[in-house]
């Protein structure tokens, strides 16, 4: 049995829609575009989402809208894909890290106080694998110290925490539809904010810092533009938002049946020695992104070239960010200072979990997981 890492979920409807785009006029950010971000800002219950072309350029985006560069710095996780950090670094930020939960994963609200200096600007929480991190508290350290809010949703959308979901109590929000995440253009990503001179500022910066899109200077008429702010090349086009429309109408559908494989996942290696796994909180719906397990650090590695050898798809998520070589040249990052993050990163193995994933495929994974690890 061969089992992909990673399987799409679109339909022939999403794929029509590409297609009635492409016999359109436009191709790049048009109606279609702004469609989709009315449906998706009222799916999340914000004011403004703001399409770009990937969850980095709008962490890039959100970090350049708030006006966060040179001599700022900004607290997040080094539990995350590199791109969080890196947003901040681009931008001419520091990004300062502290530990995360070793029960999710996520950053650890108890330490951030400490981290915060005279020169930091912004919290970068990342609801890791689609557990939201507490938004309550972080909002209550955020506004103690007169600090913003970006979240990294890049796993997240479907989830909630408390009665708080993605986006409505942080300034902004960030979110991908790379190729496997829940909802998927290829690439892509959005913003969402409730602010309307931060949705304001993030549309111009999307796009070069020009005050006019390529809709609004040729659709009634031409315009002349202005570059009001150096921005970026980010704007998401029709054709992406073609494939998320449809997507975004089944999400919680897909959501479901997610669940249903995690639940499966769970109650299976519930038994298996050796074998834990991030929890979901009490109060708490996961958008269930990923399922992670977490085996002997010691043993990892042979467990993951076992189950390749099975044909199981597997990845790691993640490698603690301040361990790669750029940080530690960079920054002077060394092993031991983020003890929580790099066990929970040394063990952590991705398992595929996904809606089309079938019963039968699941309780292959879980059969060879368990002889994974006692061989190993």
């Amino acid at each position: 049995m061969r089992i992909e890492f990673y399987k799409h979920n679109l339909e022939p409807d999403d794929i029509q829609r590409v297609v009635s785009v492409l016999n359109s006029l436009f191709l790049t950010t048009g109606p279609v575009t702004r469609d989709f971000e009315q449906q998706f800002a009222a799916a999340l219950g914000v004011k403004h989402a703001i399409g770009v072309m990937s969850c980095t350029h709008a962490l890039f985006v959100a970090v350049k809208a708030l006006d966060i560069g040179e001599g700022d710095e900004v607290i997040t996780t080094p539990m995350s894909f590199m791109a969080t950090s890196n947003a901040c670094i681009e931008a001419g930020a520091r990004p300062v890290f502290v530990d995360i939960e070793p029960d999710t994963g996520n950053i650890d609200a108890n330490l951030i106080e400490a981290a915060i200096t005279a020169k930091t600007r912004a919290i970068m929480p990342v609801h890791l694998y689609g557990q939201m991190c507490d938004m309550r508290r972080l909002r209550a350290i955020a506004d103690k110290h007169k600090l913003a809010i970006i979240e990294d949703c890049a796993h997240c959308i479907e989830a909630d925490r408390d009665g708080v979901g993605p986006g409505q109590l942080g300034e902004i929000a960030c979110f991908s539809f790379y190729a496997t995440k829940n909802i998927t253009s290829g690439e892509g990503g959005a913003l969402t904010t409730n602010d309307d001179q931060l949705a304001d500022a993030m549309r111009v910066l999307r796009l070069h810092g020009m005050n006019k899109d390529a809709m609004n200077r040729y659709q009634t008429g031409y315009k002349h533009y202005d570059m009001e702010r150096l921005g970026c090349k980010a704007n998401l086009s029709d054709i992406q938002s073609a494939l998320l429309i449809g997507q975004l109408k089944r999400m919680h559908a897909l959501r479901d049946r997610r669940e249903e494989v995690c639940q499966r996942y769970e109650k299976a290696f519930s038994n298996v020695k050796g074998v834990t796994f991030p929890r979901v909180l009490p109060k708490s719906k996961s958008a269930r992104h990923l399922f992670t397990i977490r085996v002997d650090p010691a043993k990892r590695d042979a467990i993951l070239a076992y189950l390749q050898q099975k044909q199981i798809g597997v990845a790691v998520n993640f490698n603690p960010i301040h361990l790669f070589t750029f940080y530690r040249k960079t920054f002077g990052y060394k092993g031991g200072e983020f003890p929580v993050a790099e066990r929970f990163g040394a063990s952590t193995i991705t398992l595929p979990m996904y809606p089309k994933l079938t019963d039968d495929e699941v309780d292959y994974v879980v059969e060879n997981v368990g002889s994974a690890v006692e061989s190993a």
